[in-house]
């Protein structure tokens, strides 16, 4: 495995080494000593979730607070997306920043997300079949949303804003300027 730092703290992409022959692949897909000793630190999962989008479906951009807030390891297994994160911690340098990347079963990159940000993805495929660990369990209470088209953002979500399709619940998502600071 292949880490590599972002400009926001804890922030990690991961990249497998991936062993390819003509039946198919191989890839360790996460293990624990390795990222601890990257990071520093070792997340423990407690909870893997699986969502399935079609073209131009927006997820999020979704956290939770308190002590239900959580990091996550994302990845796609299937088609392509263009996965997003918001910092929302105040006292880091990056906060209230995007950040983007694309993830795909082609290129097999996984990003680890940190407790603090916002997190969504859109889907660039026909389908894509995103899957991603937690380190904390789901709590409706403490579920909120940031809007993906804030306009202070400045997110390039790579459609145009005809084609995406949005849940009912993410149309009623917080703009940042109303978002208390204090949320981590």
């Amino acid at each position: 495995m292949e880490f590599q730092k972002t400009a926001f703290k804890d922030l990690i992409i991961c990249t497998p080494k991936v062993f390819e022959d003509d039946r198919g692949y191989f890839y360790e897909s996460f293990n624990a000593k390795a990222f601890q000793s990257f990071a520093g630190f070792e997340p423990e999962f407690v909870q893997d979730n699986q969502s399935q989008s079609t073209y131009g479906v927006l997820r999020g951009l979704h956290f939770q607070i308190g002590e239900f807030a959580q990091s996550k390891l994302v990845r796609v297994v299937a088609g392509e997306v263009l996965d997003v994160v918001v910092d929302l911690r105040n006292n880091e340098p990056t906060y209230k920043k995007a950040y983007s990347i694309h993830l795909s079963a082609e290129n097999k990159k996984q990003l680890f997300v940190p407790k603090g940000m916002a997190h969504g993805f859109v889907t660039l495929s026909d389908t894509a079949t995103f899957i991603y660990k937690c380190d904390n369990y789901y709590n409706k209470e403490s579920e909120r949303g940031l809007a993906y088209n804030d306009p202070s953002l400045q997110i390039d979500w790579l459609l145009d804003k005809q084609d995406v399709i949005l849940s009912e619940k993410d149309k009623e998502n917080t703009m940042l300027a109303d978002l208390p600071s204090n949320l981590f």
